[in-house]
């Protein structure tokens, strides 16, 4: 059994939660976030406990108490500027990798003309292979940020190391990446700048270890957390990855986080994203990420799966619409 206290817990109330399960017999064991409990835990009075100063909640194992659903009306609301994940639609969207001051600044203006709520792209890129193209830098956050601010559109950018964290200080939403779901210390770090965080699932990763992922944000104080799927590694070459259409209904039932969906890498295809995000979004995704670029056949990083504004226009009409229907 394990207890998730408050981060902020006073020392006077850790004490008195110690000596209540002291006086029952049972063992406290520090653990992320909290306290595994061994021994005599048949003696625990539940309501007693959870009434306790600083106790957030109670669970079994991987019950996963903060992520998980407690009745049906229950429904997070994550902000991000204008933006109300959970609420509304949004629509985040913006060139996978930042190149240059004009390049973002234009491409803001044009998402923005189509219909996009958040501004996106990335600085450090985790490439697959070394001789790619890696990002600008440090200097690019800074280019995002003041397009972003141009265009009325508030910011999210992928970090890869918790080195780099102080250089996010602007950013509005942090993204935390496939390759870095498991990567416990920087979901920590992340988690104690209070920004809101946009955590995608791993290529590789069950629901359960997604979920268990978006746990350590919360057990660590910050309810403002995103999921984004974004399709698992899979066998068959028709694209790029496999997105599972039953996810959603699964991880809603599961969860009260708001959920989106990243067409754009799962597909690897421009051509395909329209359709695919149509078909999430009336499978329940509360949102989308797409990867637009005005000129995609000369983007430095993942040209092939941006849409221009043009299509990101078209689409996000159809979605209105859909949305009328639903």
């Amino acid at each position: 059994m394990i207890i998730l206290i408050d981060p902020k817990i006073s020392q006077s109330a850790l004490h008195d939660l110690y000596r209540y399960l002291s006086d029952i017999g049972v063992l406290a064991n520090p653990c992320s976030g909290g306290l595994r409990l061994e021994g005599a835990v048949e003696r625990l009075d539940l309501p007693t406990l959870t009434a306790l100063p600083g106790v957030l909640a109670v669970g079994e194992g991987m019950t996963l108490p903060l992520v998980q659903r407690k009745e049906d009306t229950e429904h997070s609301v994550v902000r991000v500027g204008e933006a109300s994940f959970g609420k509304d639609y949004v629509c985040i969207a913006g060139p996978c990798a930042v190149e240059s001051a004009e390049q973002i600044l234009r491409i803001a203006h044009a998402v923005k003309s189509a219909g996009a709520h958040v501004l996106r792209g990335g600085c450090f890129k985790p490439r697959t292979s070394p001789y790619t193209f890696q990002g600008v830098g440090a200097e690019g956050i800074g280019w995002l940020v003041e397009a972003g601010k141009q265009a009325g559109l508030p910011t999210v950018c992928e970090v890869l190391s918790v080195e780099d964290l102080p250089l996010y200080g602007s950013v509005d939403m942090l993204q935390i990446g496939a390759r870095n779901m498991q990567n416990f210390a920087l979901l920590r770090a992340a988690a104690a700048t209070g920004k809101p965080i946009l955590l995608k699932r791993g290529m590789g990763a069950t629901v359960e270890e997604w979920l268990a992922s978006a746990e350590y944000i919360l057990a660590s104080g910050n309810p403002n957390v995103v999921l984004c799927e974004r399709g698992v590694r899979h066998f068959a070459t028709s694209a790029r990855a496999s997105l599972d259409l039953t996810t959603l209904p699964t991880v809603k039932a599961r969860t009260h986080l708001p959920v989106i969906v990243d067409p754009s890498h799962a597909c690897g295809d421009g051509r395909l994203v329209p359709s695919v995000a149509l078909g999430v979004v009336a499978a329940g995704a509360m949102g989308l990420m797409i990867e637009v670029h005005d000129m995609p056949e000369t983007a430095l990083c993942d040209g092939p799966q941006a849409v221009t504004p043009a299509v990101l226009a078209e689409l996000n009409g159809k979605i209105k619409r859909l949305g009328e229907i639903l």
